[in-house]
């Protein structure tokens, strides 16, 4: 595939995405709520004393960590995500896996249109039976020394597998740049999402002997998890 295309529907994919993220960028912010019981007596001539429990509800604003954010920052700068997470030693990692194919992309690329050149030449010189005329020596010098050997001889069959190798190269440079880069938005939506991931002593793993019933007792080890939810805590004002 011509690297340009590839280029080109990147583009056209980190338009969309952004255009979606930015649509449904607003998002509620979370909640903590804070539960209050109040006890009033109600103390009614003739009748027995009853308490009534009035709950008030709380609500206390907390900014939630967006991952939508994160997968939109790494979309437009790889790295930008991981900055908005707080990861900022990946950031060097992203910019390196990234800028070495990105390096070689180009390298290959210049590379390409000097063999695409020489290969010009050539044929050229090729066609006039190997005499190189004076308008051909300012079009051989033209071309880059490392090359200029091969033009010369008008060996055009290992300039045309030159130019194929890195071409061969240079797509497979700007596939690299692309899974890259896709990787990074993934990484950056990840750790979004295991930032606000609870753990706490609700899921615990206790190991403890246990036996076995049966028809002879059978001594082992059980494995205990223990899941469940935190507890409302109510503060009682008398």
């Amino acid at each position: 595939m011509n690297p340009a295309n590839l280029f080109f529907f990147l583009f056209l994919f980190l338009s969309q995405f952004a255009a979606r993220a930015h649509q449904t960028d607003s998002i509620p912010a979370k909640k903590d709520s804070v539960f209050f019981t109040q006890r009033i007596k109600d103390t009614v001539p003739g009748k027995d004393t009853v308490k009534k429990e009035v709950v008030k509800k709380d609500s206390v604003t907390k900014k939630k960590h967006d991952p939508k954010k994160a997968t939109l920052y790494s979309a437009i700068l790889p790295g930008a995500g991981q900055v908005y997470n707080k990861k900022y030693w990946k950031v060097p990692i992203v910019w390196t896996a990234i800028g070495i194919p990105t390096y070689t992309y180009f390298y290959n690329k210049t590379w390409y249109h000097k063999c695409q050149y020489a290969l010009s030449v050539a044929v050229g010189i090729t066609n006039n039976g190997g005499v190189i005329t004076p308008s051909l020596q300012d079009s051989l010098n033209a071309v880059d020394p490392k090359l200029q050997p091969i033009t010369a001889s008008g060996n055009t069959n290992a300039l045309i597998n030159y130019r194929n190798e890195f071409r061969k190269d240079q797509d497979y440079s700007a596939l690299f740049v692309l899974i890259f880069w896709g990787l990074n938005i993934v990484d950056a939506t990840v750790d979004a999402h295991l930032r606000d991931f609870n753990v706490n002593d609700d899921l615990s793993l206790r190991i403890r002997p246990t036996i076995i019933p049966g028809p002879g007792y059978i001594s082992g080890i059980s494995f205990v998890f223990d899941i469940h939810k935190g507890k409302t805590k109510l503060i009682n004002i008398e």
